[in-house]
């Protein structure tokens, strides 16, 4: 697959038509939205299903036995089987929260419970804030060792340094699939071995992998896995936590109320099942059926049809982007050819860089008249910004619905604003 070959929206079953935001124009040109590692567009199916949920069956969730509750209840109960299986878990193993922030903060608090003075939590130094600070703050409060695998100078993990730093003091490794500022896919498969061969828990940050690759937890391996609904299409405000079964069954909830409980008693209580254990009080019913009827329109795309649209079109955008003078790339700067077949790609579509002269927040000002949404600052990575010695970058982040035309813009609009500032 030649790295310049020009790319065009022949997925099948999309229009671009299915998405009304795109259809806008801002500062009298075309809206050009390259800022999906942030949030995705929804499309109508979406929006139309939330929209039917409200007007034709909003009630709250299991017990009562009214017809609108045991719609709602249907729907509910079908959205963690429709995630389930679109990830390859069990449904009760399918947690609803409302986002990837909340499921590893569920997953810190409850983790760490049990962990005493000294024992270790393995991080990367390319974790998004949401996969470093929970983590942080019950190491500190437990007086755990936090550690974190360093990158390689092509903005890799150094696996020969996680080989050394894994060890049997390792009670949990959490890890980012894939990076929300370097692009960089980490090869999870290896790392859940490292982590399971001295009995330490595996958790996987999949906020920015999930919406772009198949994802099967079953042969991943790992332990926990999370994502959000708003990167793949989805509502905002709804996440997914997937746990093995009989981790979770051990582990302790992390909210107390309603609907998370089997039996209250004046002075102690018994949990729910799975999922409901976890899921306390009244859920977000609408978001689900949005992820719901998200993953289903993914599907009809086709997963596979997405990761091979998206791996052309950025290594047609890594190619021009290349050829801009003063620009460098903050993540690897080549997507070689490569089979869908293989367990992963070098990169996903999540393209940081700095130019000379020209601060991230005043080019993205620059594009933004251009009518170019791209985002620009640490990314919630402030750490990787430390370590790579800058303040920040500026990202375009790409999605299915993106094309070739999108990318000549960009780097039409980024030269334009090089002449402004020169």
């Amino acid at each position: 697959m030649n790295q310049t070959t020009k790319v065009k929206n022949v997925l099948p079953v999309f229009s671009i038509t299915d998405f009304p935001i795109l259809q806008q124009k801002v500062y009298g040109k075309r809206l050009i939205y390259l800022d999906n590692s942030a949030t995705t567009q929804k499309p109508k199916p979406v929006l139309q299903a939330m929209n039917d949920y409200y007007e034709k069956h909003n009630a709250n969730v299991h017990r009562a036995v009214h017809v609108l509750s045991q719609r709602a209840t249907t729907l509910y109960e079908q959205a963690h089987e429709v995630v389930a299986k679109f990830i390859g878990a069990e449904a009760e193993e399918v947690i609803f929260t409302s986002g990837t922030t909340a499921s590893l903060n569920l997953l810190a608090y409850s983790l760490c419970t049990d962990l005493e003075k000294g024992d270790e939590i393995i991080l990367t130094e390319m974790e998004h804030h949401s996969n470093l600070v929970p983590w942080q703050q019950i190491a500190k409060e437990k007086n755990l060792v936090l550690k974190f695998i360093p990158l390689t100078k092509d903005y890799c993990l150094d696996l020969r340094q996680a080989k050394k730093m894994i060890t049997t003091k390792t009670k949990i490794v959490s890890v980012t699939q894939m990076s929300n500022v370097l692009g960089t896919i980490n090869p999870v498969p290896e790392l859940v071995k490292l982590a399971h061969d001295v009995g330490a828990i595996f958790v996987v940050d999949a906020a920015q992998s999930v919406p772009h690759q198949s994802i099967d937890v079953k042969k991943l391996d790992c332990d926990f896995l999370a994502f959000s609904g708003h990167k793949m299409c989805g509502p905002t405000g709804m996440g997914v936590l997937y746990g093995k079964k009989h981790l979770l069954q051990k582990m302790k909830p992390f909210h107390y109320g309603g609907g998370m409980i089997r039996e209250v008693r004046w002075d102690d209580s018994s949990w729910n099942d799975l999922p409901g254990k976890f899921e306390a009080g009244t859920p977000n019913i609408a978001g689900a059926v949005g992820l719901m009827e998200a993953i289903r329109y993914l599907e009809k795309v086709g997963m596979d049809n997405i990761e091979d649209h998206e791996h052309t079109l950025t290594a047609y955008a890594l190619k021009k982007l290349s050829g801009i003078s003063g620009l460098q790339i903050i993540g690897p700067a080549s997507n070689p050819p490569t089979s869908l077949k293989q367990p992963t790609l070098l990169r996903g579509p999540v393209i940081s860089f700095v130019i000379e002269g020209i601060h991230p927040h005043d080019l993205g000002e620059v594009l933004d008249k251009e009518g170019i949404a791209v985002r620009g600052g640490h990314h919630c990575a402030m750490p990787l910004m430390a370590k790579l010695g800058i303040a920040g970058t500026t990202r375009a982040s790409f999605y299915f619905y993106n094309t070739d035309d999108d990318v000549d813009a960009l780097v039409k609009a980024v030269k334009k604003a090089q002449e402004l500032f020169g």
